[in-house]
């Protein structure tokens, strides 16, 4: 066994004890090299359980709220996904290996022209990017299976959960302050939707508008 593979296997280990025991979200998250989407300053933490600093002021988020998060979304294998900002592209990898397809809009150019990058080296292919306004979704390519905010929505995220089919699933961190809350939207058959509390997370906030570098 090598390096990488032992630090995968060890945070795999970590997560299941946490809760995070869907063995086809860990099989996704042990299959992707987390260290492609990590900066170089960062390395050697790649394999660690703790959220890191990309360009932006963005982060890639922690592993378990990764897994959580995933879990939560119930991914299934002809699942159309949307997800909003893509950032270093590491959640984006891993939604690749549960659906069918994947499509993610990021707000910043610049993150969005190097996450493209490290999925190409990957050889992900069922991922379709775009630049643009994370708030308002997709809506040509709407509606989406299941939807995946990774940014703090200020409140519920009405818009996004237009773009859902009926008995779809939305998991967003939701709130104004440093602390959320990652709530799970549940679509029912009367077109409202049953929503879930399941942790406290903290989220950079769902900026609305598109910039081409951090500092735009």
């Amino acid at each position: 066994m090598n390096l990488r593979d032992d630090r995968a296997g060890r945070l795999i280990l970590g997560l299941r004890q946490q809760g995070v025991t869907d063995p086809r979200v860990l099989a996704a998250m042990e299959s992707i090299d987390r260290a492609v989407f990590v900066h170089e300053k960062f390395l050697d933490q790649a394999w660690e359980d703790q959220a890191l600093p990309i360009d932006c002021a963005q982060t890639i988020s922690q592993p378990y709220i990764v897994g959580l998060m995933t879990q939560a979304l119930d991914v299934q294998p002809r699942h159309r996904v949307l997800e909003i900002g893509t950032g270093s592209g590491y959640q984006c990898a891993v939604l690749s290996r549960l659906a069918r397809y994947v499509y993610s809009v990021e707000r910043y150019r610049s993150l969005l022209t190097e996450a493209e990058g490290k999925l190409r080296l990957l050889g992900i292919d069922n991922v379709i990017t775009r630049h643009g306004d994370g708030g308002l979704g997709w809506r040509d390519q709407a509606p989406f299976d299941r939807i995946m905010v990774t940014a703090a929505s200020p409140g519920e995220p009405t818009e996004l959960l237009k773009q859902l089919k009926p008995g779809g699933i939305l998991v967003a961190p939701v709130g104004r302050t440093s602390v959320q809350m990652l709530h799970r939207y549940t679509g029912q058959l009367d077109g409202s939707f049953r929503r879930e509390s399941l942790a406290e997370v903290r989220f950079v906030p769902l900026v609305e508008g598109t910039a081409k570098e951090g500092n735009a």
